[in-house]
């Protein structure tokens, strides 16, 4: 099997991954404004839910942030609960800290210190789930 594509047993065509928040606009604008990612889809009143689907245009890798009517509790579990970003280099991270900078979003220790020694920076969103930005990928 290729390390570059998907095997022949889990023939994905794409990944969003999905959690619930009571923040919606608030988390929206963390990941658009101060992140710089991009509002692809938003939908409301599907079964009591809104949503608001963001990524990077023509990538199949999407985040789905949703809320409910009766409330969509969405605090992280840890510290360890982690999107992590690997950029193409410091200044292309650096580019994003300095968005975040602007927005207001502050770094803040990582809880394993492996992000640290690899030049990586910790971002809390509105419910605490963190972003680690690391300067280029592991492999």
């Amino acid at each position: 099997m290729d390390a570059t594509t998907w095997p022949d047993s889990l023939r994905v065509a794409q990944v969003r991954i999905a959690r619930p928040t009571d923040r919606l606009d608030e988390v929206v604008r963390f990941y658009v404004d101060g992140l710089g990612l991009r509002e692809l889809y938003r939908f409301e009143n599907h079964a009591g839910y809104d949503g608001v689907m963001l990524g990077l245009p023509g990538t199949d890798y999407h985040l789905e942030f949703t809320t409910h009517v009766d409330g969509s509790p969405g605090a992280a579990p840890s510290a360890e609960n982690l999107l992590v970003l690997y950029f193409d280099g410091e200044s292309a991270m650096f580019d994003a800290v300095r968005r975040l900078g602007e927005f207001g979003a502050e770094p803040v220790p990582a809880e394993n210190p492996y992000w640290a020694a690899n030049g990586g920076m910790a971002f809390p969103d509105p419910d605490g789930w963190i972003v680690m930005l690391v300067p280029r990928p592991v492999f």
